[in-house]
């Protein structure tokens, strides 16, 4: 009966074995796709148009979009297993801008364990990753077709490939491009909506991907363009994930299609029938015509320049006194910026610029609440000026502040011009200024935690503005009132308008002095010279009033009061009650020695010598805890020791301990 029964009972395993498997292995070819059979599963703003999978949706300003085959292939053999499975895929791709100056993003093929990864953003993070600061060790590898360089995340350049490991800063990339029969590098531009075929092989053995393109047509290269070889990567797949593509977008049309897919796990992909596939270009007039039709086309133009001849005066004269109120775009404005909103679009969005919409008001204008059809909300800011010329000029400087892309700026959407005013289109911000949570008797006051949350994601994006792109940018107007406060509470630096742009190593040649009393530093009174530690004196304000929970400078009956709270925080210091100076309704919410850290630093970057001052990657990295360099670590010791008091200088001069303190050397 045993003999009978073993059998059975063996093969009832091995069957039980083979129909509990997670997956099956796969071998898939997609020529073209089909929008009744797509055979993919399309996420979000993903479609199938013309036979090729759209990723992104150009009306949708935030889109994002996935596609994913709906089988899940093996990876792991089980959850603890060292070694990894291997795989085989090739594609073709298509990146076509709507503007060739506009800023892209381009797309990516991925391994996930999600087919809607948590906290994914849109824009540059191609719908997959959060904006988390720090790399997370999680199912999700991507591999990148950048058509952007964005110095936030340290890309190379706006044309290349990279390895994701979960992570929007690539772990390894490469120039776009192939290595031909001689092994020269020839570069391929992948954002002008040629036809690239991709090549990605995942030696899972070997921890190993290599990732290969080219332009279709030319055959499979014996060189990879990318290889990256590392155990990491065992770290960031599971025993079964999903496979496809995903992209996301902004403001600007980019036009991100997948025409034809092959995959294997078992073997090198099946080749893919490139001869019929599609092909996307912008609209040109660079089609051959018979000689007929030319002869037509060119006997029509001198038949129509005589009949008009006769009108071309009049129509001259009438553009000569056309008024200067007319709102005609102008030729050196579509130099500038690629996005320009209609006056009627903005008043329609504002309900004509209505009272009930006013945010506020400064010296540069109006600012209006909006909403778009698409039901994007926006803010508006009117910008009077007194001549085109003075238009044209702040137009390029505006033009650049539009492509400043951080998560911690407000983002400039557009622009709208009606003679002399020019309109500015932002992102809005429902949560209003920092000033209004911290002064007086708010409606809602902001505890430490989220101050200090604040205070750092304002030092990263003014980082950003310093170190982090092309030009260097110095805002010249930092104050609480200029920082503003997203849906989630987080900072974001804003009002741009003072903002000057200069090229890394050369000195601005602004002599005005613009910015608001109380946050200018002390230097420019005499040089009147605004450079980055100018706006690093004026964050070291800010840090004082969060701290404080005062204003820099406040008039009033008691005689406290009116001091400058720079002046009166130091005093504290000397005296040794430094703590003393924190705002007392946030009693209980923090340590001793995390408030002291903070307003030493806010002190420190109020240091009446500029060349004392640290720079802005030094405060981010003291903010964060992170492990930061010699000078700002020295900044803060200097301030802690003891022996305060006030000093004599070699003159017999008395000065403040805090500035003896200060160190003197920046090496």
């Amino acid at each position: 009966m045993t003999s009978v029964l073993l059998p059975i009972l063996l093969n009832l395993f091995f069957f039980s074995s083979f129909c509990i498997s997670p997956c099956f292995s796969l071998d898939f070819l997609f020529n073209s796709f089909n929008a009744s059979k797509p055979g993919v599963i399309l996420i979000d703003d993903a479609l199938i148009d013309s036979s090729t999978i759209r990723l992104t949706n150009d009306t949708n300003q935030y889109s994002s979009g996935r596609a994913f085959y709906p089988t899940r292939i093996g990876v792991k053999p089980s959850q603890n297993s060292t070694t990894l499975s291997s795989f085989s895929t090739s594609f073709v791709f298509s990146v076509l801008p709507e503007i060739a100056s506009s800023p892209g993003f381009g797309l990516a093929f991925v391994l996930s364990n999600w087919t809607n990864p948590p906290n994914a953003l849109a824009g540059q993070y191609f719908g997959l990753f959060s904006n988390a600061t720090v790399r997370s060790p999680a199912p999700l590898l991507a591999v990148e077709f950048d058509t952007g360089r964005n110095p936030e995340f340290n890309d190379p350049d706006n044309n290349h490939i990279g390895i994701d490991l979960n992570y929007i800063e690539s772990a390894k990339t490469q120039p776009a491009g192939y290595y031909d029969s001689s092994g020269s590098f020839v570069s391929v531009d992948m954002r002008n909506g040629q036809n690239v075929h991709a090549w990605i092989d995942f030696d899972g053995v070997n921890f190993e991907i290599n990732v290969t393109v080219a332009p279709v047509g030319i055959s499979r290269p014996g060189l990879p363009s990318l290889s990256f070889k590392d155990p990491v990567i065992g770290n960031y797949v599971s025993t079964e994930m999903f496979v496809g593509f995903a992209a996301s977008k902004v403001t600007w049309i980019e036009a991100r299609r997948v025409l034809a897919w092959s995959f294997s796990d078992t073997g090198v992909a099946r080749d893919i029938n490139t001869t019929n596939l599609p092909v996307f270009r912008l609209a040109s007039s660079s089609n051959k015509l018979s000689s007929g039709a030319i002869a037509g086309i060119v006997i029509g133009i001198v038949a129509f320049l005589t009949i008009s001849a006769f009108g071309i005066f009049w129509i001259w004269r009438k553009n000569k006194l056309k008024s200067e109120e007319d709102d005609d775009v102008e030729d050196w404005e579509l130099e500038y910026w690629p996005h320009r909103f209609s006056y009627e679009e903005l008043g329609q969005a504002t309900d004509g610029f209505s009272k009930d919409n006013l945010l506020g008001s400064g010296g540069f204008g109006k600012v209006y609440k909006g909403t778009l059809s698409n039901a994007t909300e926006i803010a508006v800011k009117c910008v009077n000026h007194d001549s085109k010329q003075g238009l044209r000029e702040f137009m390029a400087e505006i033009s650049s502040m539009g492509r400043l892309q951080h998560k911690n700026l407000v983002q400039m959407r557009g622009w709208c011009r009606k003679s002399n005013q020019l309109m500015l289109v932002y992102d809005y911000m429902p949560n209003g200024s920092l000033d209004r949570y911290i002064f007086k008797n708010p409606k809602k006051l902001l505890n430490w935690q989220q101050r200090r949350q604040v205070l750092a994601d304002v030092a990263e994006g003014l980082n950003y503005l310093h170190h982090g792109w092309d030009q260097v940018v110095i805002h010249r107007d930092i104050k609480s009132s200029n920082i503003l406060l997203d849906s989630d509470m987080r900072g974001r630096l804003g009002d741009f308008g003072l903002a000057k742009l200069y090229s890394h190593n050369e000195v601005p040649n602004t002599t005005r002095v613009v910015g608001t009393l109380g946050y200018l530093a002390p230097e420019l009174a005499t040089i009147a010279l605004p450079t980055t530690l100018s706006d690093v004196y004026s964050f070291g304000v800010v840090i004082l009033e969060v701290a404080c929970g005062r204003k820099p400078i406040e008039m009033g009956a008691e005689a406290e009061e009116d001091k400058v709270l720079m002046e009166w925080v130091r005093e504290l210091y000397v005296e040794g009650k430094l703590v003393e100076a924190a705002d007392h309704r946030l009693a209980a919410q923090y340590t001793a020695e995390e408030m002291e850290m903070v307003l030493k630093l806010g002190l420190t970057c109020c240091h009446p010598d500029p060349q004392k001052r640290p720079s802005m990657k030094e405060v981010v990295g003291v903010l964060l805890g992170e492990e930061v360099a010699t000078p700002p670590a020295e900044l803060l010791s200097e301030l802690a020791r003891e022996g305060g008091g006030i000093q004599r200088n070699d003159n017999g001069d008395e000065e403040a301990a805090l500035g003896q303190r200060l160190p003197s050397e920046r090496n």
